[in-house]
């Protein structure tokens, strides 16, 4: 399995499939690489790279001092430069898209354009609230089976999810093993998170602005706690050529699989290429 070294010495696990337009994909808080298996199947012409960031997955626990954004976003640049990659397109999903936006202040150079899956400039803090709640804490529920009609049960912002939609989701969190579901990552991202819910949130204007000039998509789920819908019309009248959609019956986040998404990185992605022509 791939693995890239990091200035710190900390192992990260990625996945480096396709072939075409480098895209490098960025989950989550808590996820890994395995949140793009939906998205995957339908990308054609794309290199496809997925970090698993430290802490999560496959990659080192280094610890709670070091699971902060410009951190990984540093380990974005480590593995572009592992890979001889110039330049990559970004999706970034949740957490993700933060370090996106962090690679546009300190990085751009290293982007052809970022795609932002329920995540922008301003965070609510009711979502905030719900990732505390269980950040860091194993399921009670001891299967993959009862804890995917758990998770159907309680994501009452999401519609017409299949059963084998949150089976996979949730085998994907979490490991089964005799003592119950254990976490796919480091219980100890709590420790770095939990401080932020006491303290003023830093304002992410400027680093979103710092997209200019590359080609920015932004999904919303329709009824995200996490991206408010004001803060998405804020993005728009911000960026007025942002490649915008609000997925209906998702909250956070977008699977990337629905008709709308997909629509909207197909039109990101050839403006991506369009880019990469110009460059080269």
């Amino acid at each position: 399995m791939p693995f890239v070294r990091a200035a710190d010495g900390a192992s990260l696990h990625y996945t480096d499939e396709g072939h075409g337009l480098p895209v490098l994909a960025l989950a989550g808080l808590t996820r890994n690489g395995g949140d793009f298996d939906h998205l995957a199947p339908h990308l054609e012409g794309v290199r496809l790279i997925r970090l698993d960031a430290r802490g999560r997955g496959q990659s080192d626990w280094t610890g709670p001092a070091t699971y902060t954004v410009p951190q990984e976003a540093a380990d974005v640049v480590a593995l572009l430069d592992h890979l001889g990659l110039q330049r990559a397109a970004v999706i970034g999903t949740s957490r993700g898209g933060l370090v996106a936006m962090v690679l546009a202040m300190t990085a751009k150079d290293r982007l052809l354009g970022v795609a932002l899956n329920d995540i922008g400039p301003v965070i609510e803090r009711r979502g905030l609230g719900v990732i505390a709640g269980y950040l860091g804490r194993r399921p009670a529920q001891p299967t993959w089976e009862e804890a995917a009609r758990m998770r159907a049960q309680l994501w009452t912002g999401f519609r017409g999810v299949p059963h084998e939609r949150w089976l996979h989701e949730v085998r994907n969190h979490y490991e089964e093993t005799p003592e119950g579901l254990g976490l796919r990552y480091d219980p100890r991202l709590r420790d770095a998170f939990l401080p932020s819910e006491d303290t003023p949130l830093p304002d992410l204007w400027p680093a979103f602005d710092a997209l200019a000039g590359l080609p920015v998509a932004a999904l919303r789920g329709e009824t995200s706690d996490l991206l408010s819908r004001a803060t998405f019309e804020d993005m728009k009248r911000r960026r007025p050529d942002l490649i915008a959609v609000e997925v209906p019956g998702r909250g956070h986040v977008p699977f990337l699989d629905e008709p709308e998404s997909l629509q909207a990185l197909q039109t990101w992605l050839d403006k991506c290429r369009q880019r990469l022509d110009a460059i080269e």
